[in-house]
């Protein structure tokens, strides 16, 4: 549905607000399916509960401390985020380190290019220093993925909180990440298999509206693509002469033209066939998910809100609780 009006939308992101402030107030609880109810599970003001309520000042404050230093970590903080909820849900088992005995996701090829360990370390050790053995690591990366978001412009929204944090991490779960060679359909299923609808799948690709893609991830596209072309068809002529000159295997190019905005031109760029990943320009070319693309370019509000809510949605995947998981004294090390 595209909104009618700024109007219109104002009203709705209003309702939401009050929504949001009344499940603060009576202490709601998120169920594992991702709805309200009053069974265990996540809540929104689980850290008051759990008289620590200064956890979520200390998260924003660091993030926006680094951000403001180096703006090209929020997309990283957000990738993270989305690395460690789909390799075993959301319980920071991307943040493991490796051991002589064990090969953790951090060191699989999928994982070598993420960034932003330190701001995780650094928030986890103030946090040990207030209060310690009460914030997991899984929640500080879930609360800094949200205030990177809101950083670089995007939207404002809160997540419950209340995750444990994992006890494994291997660099063979790594396998569950989707590759930049998917096509639109395999997005689809693959992310339907984390309940998400293709709508969500296309909401949560616009966080590509922030960074860059290494020319290794799609270098594939301009030479040899396939049996009949030569590049990629469905990249623009033009573009492609473009990444072509500047592609060598550590050369970076950014995702749309506004790399460090959290805007909607993502959606642009796919309208103008110059998305850099095949599995982000494979959204335009697939009528099934075209019109999303159309609409999320035209109406960056309703983007907004169809990203926070499939951010909130990718945040409850297999969240770990009570013993099924701990809160870890270092990020880095299993207790």
């Amino acid at each position: 549905m595209i909104y009618q009006s700024l109007g219109e939308m104002g009203k709705y992101e209003l309702f939401m607000v009050i929504l949001l402030m009344d499940i603060i107030v009576s202490g709601w609880r998120f169920d594992g399916g991702g709805g309200y109810g009053l069974v265990d599970g996540l809540r929104m003001d689980y850290y008051y509960m759990m008289n620590c309520p200064f956890a979520e000042g200390i998260v924003k404050n660091a993030v926006n401390r680094h951000l403001q230093a180096d703006p090209t970590l929020a997309a990283a903080l957000i990738r993270m985020h989305f690395h460690d909820c789909f390799v075993e849900g959301c319980d920071a088992s991307v943040l493991i380190d490796s051991t002589k005995g064990n090969t953790a996701e951090k060191d699989s090829p999928a994982n070598l290019s993420l960034r932003g360990y330190e701001i995780i370390d650094e928030i986890k050790e103030e946090l040990e220093n207030r209060c310690p053995g009460v914030v997991s690591c899984a929640d500080i990366l879930a609360m800094a993925a949200r205030d990177a978001v809101f950083f670089a412009g995007g939207p404002v929204y809160d997540i419950p909180k209340g995750r444990k944090d994992g006890r494994r991490s291997r660099i063979e779960d790594t396998i569950n990440l989707p590759p930049p060679t998917l096509n639109s359909s395999e997005l689809i299923r693959l992310f339907g298999q984390h309940g998400f609808t293709a709508q969500d799948m296309v909401a949560l690709s616009g966080a590509h509206t922030l960074g860059v893609a290494r020319c290794s991830s799609f270098k594939h596209r301009l030479s040899n693509f396939d049996s009949t072309h030569d590049v990629d068809p469905t990249l623009d002529a033009q573009f492609a002469k473009t990444l072509s000159k500047r592609c060598s295997d550590n050369s970076e190019q950014a995702f749309d033209t506004t790399k460090n905005t959290f805007d909607n031109d993502y959606y642009n760029a796919l309208q103008r066939k110059t998305g850099v990943l095949f599995s982000d320009q494979t959204l335009y070319n697939n009528p099934r998910t075209r019109g999303i693309v159309n609409a999320y370019a035209f109406n960056q509000a309703m983007f907004f809100l169809d990203f926070q809510q499939a951010m909130i949605k990718m945040g409850l995947l297999d969240v770990k609780e009570g013993s099924n998981g701990e809160v870890r004294a270092n990020c880095r090390i299993i207790n």
